[in-house]
C-alpha cells in the first residue's frame, strides 16, 4: 500500500483550508499523525475523506476571458471559483451582478501572473477570443491582437506549473475555425504547447443544438496532466462519429507524429434528445424590442431571394392547414444577385433551431425572428432574453439593460449546457481518479 500524500490531499481540498496533517490531528487529536502505522492513518482518514466526497469537497478551477461566467454556471455550484479574468469592463459588471466580485480580476490577461491566481485549481478554462480565428475574421490566427492574447494566457499556466500548481485539466473553447486556421498550423501550435508543458490532450466539436436549440458548433481541446490517471471509459480508441468531425480528424492527421503521440480521442455519451424548439423560447411580449410593422415585414420578406421566400410559404400552408405556429430565425447576408452585384438579402430557417448567435461588433448582423400564424406574418429582432435561453442561462440570470451589450455578451459566450455536459462526463471521472483514497481503500 502506497503511503498517504499530504501535498497531493492538500491541493485536492481546496475548500478546506487545512493540511493533511492537521485533518488527521483534528480528527483525533493527534499532534503528529506522521508518528502512527499508515494503516492507522488510513482507517482513521477514511471517514474524513469520505466526508469531503460526500459534503463539502468541491474542485476548484481558474476561468479566464470569463466574459459573462457561463463556464461558471456551465460547472455549477458543485464546483469552486478560486479566480476569474476578463479585459471588459461591461461584461465584468454583469459578472459581478450574477457572481459577485471576490474572485474577478478586470484587466487585459498580459497583466495577470501566477502570484495573483490563489491556491491550486483542478481545472484552468479559457475561451480565448475567436475573432482572429474565424472564417469571418481576417485570417491573423493567433498571432493576431485578439486571438493572440492565448498566449499571454499560456504564459500564465507555465508559470503556475513552474510554481508547483499545475493544474490538473485545461480546457480551452473556440470556434471551429480554429482548425482550419493557417492551415492547421495554429491548432498544432496549440497541440505542441500542451505536449510541451507535459499535457496528454484531445478535442471535440460539440454543437449546442444537442443541448439548445442554437446552431452552435464549437472546438474543446481538453488536455490532462501527464501523471493524471485517464479511465478507460471516458476515452477511445478511433474517434467517435458523435464528437469527432471529419474536419477535426483531418486536423488531427497533420500534426506532427510526436504530437499525435498524446491525443485522446475523448467520449462521453450523447445527451438525451432534445425537446425544446426554437418556438419554445419565444417572448410575446418582449422586453426590449418590438415587434415590427406590417410595413416593416413585408420590406423583409421583399430581401428574401425566391429560395427564402418559399421556406415562408410553406410555412403559412403549414399553419394554416395544420393549425401550427411556425417560428423561423433570420439574418441579413450580403449576396450576389444574378448580375453579379452585391445585395442584402434575408435567409430564413424554419428548423426549429436557431441560427448561431454572433457578436454585433464581429461584423455579422443581429438576429431576426419571424412568426408564421396562418396568413399573419411577423417579425421583430431577437430579444437578449431569447439570445440568453438560446445559451442555456436560467431566466433568473440577470443580463445588461443595453441591447447591445447583452447581446454581446451572449453572442459571445459558451453555452452552459455543454459544459455541463463535459464537466459531468470527463471532468468529474478524471477528478475521482484523484482522489488519495477510495470507499474501499483498506
Amino acid at each position: 500500500m502506497a503511503a498517504f500524500d499530504h501535498e497531493r490531499m492538500e491541493g485536492l481540498v481546496p475548500e478546506i483550508r487545512l493540511s493533511a496533517a492537521e485533518l488527521l490531528a483534528e480528527a483525533r487529536g493527534w499532534s503528529d499523525d506522521r508518528d502512527r502505522p499508515l494503516t492507522q492513518q488510513l482507517t482513521l482518514l477514511e471517514p474524513l475523506v469520505s466526508s469531503y466526497r460526500e459534503r463539502e469537497f468541491r474542485p476548484a478551477f481558474y476561468e479566464f476571458f470569463a466574459g459573462g461566467g457561463m463556464v461558471r454556471a456551465g460547472l455549477g455550484p458543485e464546483w469552486d471559483c478560486l479566480f476569474a479574468n476578463d479585459f471588459d469592463h461591461k461584461k465584468s459588471a454583469t459578472y459581478r451582478r450574477n457572481w459577485g466580485d471576490r474572485e474577478l480580476l478586470t484587466g487585459d490577461v498580459r497583466a495577470v501572473r501566477p502570484e495573483h491566481l490563489p491556491g491550486r485549481a483542478n481545472l484552468i478554462w479559457a475561451s480565448f477570443p475567436c475573432q482572429d480565428l474565424s472564417l469571418a475574421g481576417a485570417g491573423a490566427g493567433l498571432k493576431g491582437d485578439r486571438s493572440g492574447t492565448f498566449w499571454p494566457f499560456w504564459d500564465v499556466v507555465k508559470g503556475l506549473i513552474a510554481n508547483g500548481r499545475a493544474p490538473d485539466i485545461i480546457a480551452l473553447e473556440n470556434v471551429v475555425g480554429t482548425l482550419h486556421s493557417h492551415d492547421g498550423k495554429d491548432f498544432a501550435v496549440i497541440c505542441s504547447a500542451f505536449q510541451d508543458a507535459g499535457y496528454r490532450f484531445g478535442a471535440m466539436v460539440i454543437d449546442a443544438s444537442l443541448f439548445v436549440p442554437q446552431s452552435r458548433p464549437r472546438l474543446f481541446i481538453i488536455g490532462v496532466r501527464g501523471d493524471v490517471d485517464i479511465p478507460a471509459s471516458i476515452r477511445r480508441e478511433t474517434p467517435s462519429p458523435t464528437w469527432h468531425s471529419r474536419t477535426l480528424k483531418t486536423a488531427f492527421e497533420e500534426l506532427p507524429l510526436e504530437v499525435q503521440r498524446n491525443w485522446i480521442w475523448w467520449d462521453m455519451p450523447a445527451p438525451p434528445m432534445r425537446e425544446t424548439t426554437f418556438a419554445d423560447l419565444v417572448e410575446e411580449h418582449p422586453t426590449g424590442v418590438k415587434w415590427h410593422t406590417p410595413v416593416e415585414t413585408q420590406q423583409l420578406l421583399a430581401m428574401m431571394s425566391d429560395i427564402n421566400r418559399a421556406k415562408v410559404d410553406e410555412a403559412q400552408w403549414r399553419s394554416k392547414n395544420m393549425g401550427q405556429r411556425m417560428v423561423g430565425a433570420i439574418y441579413k447576408r450580403t449576396r450576389r444577385d444574378e448580375n453579379g452585384s452585391k445585395v442584402q438579402r434575408a435567409e430564413v430557417r424554419f428548423d426549429d433551431v436557431a441560427g448561431c448567435l454572433r457578436t454585433p461588433a464581429g461584423g455579422s448582423s443581429r438576429q431576426l425572428i419571424i412568426v408564421v400564424d396562418g396568413e399573419n406574418v411577423r417579425s421583430r429582432l431577437i430579444s437578449t432574453r431569447e439570445t440568453a435561453r438560446l445559451m442555456g442561462l436560467p431566466d433568473e440570470y440577470v443580463l445588461p439593460v443595453n441591447y447591445n451589450e447583452a447581446y454581446h455578451l451572449t453572442g459571445d459566450g459558451v453555452a452552459v449546457p455543454v459544459v455541463r455536459h463535459i464537466a459531468h462526463h470527463i471532468f468529474d471521472s478524471l477528478i475521482a481518479t484523484l482522489m488519495p483514497l477510495s470507499r474501499e481503500a483498506a
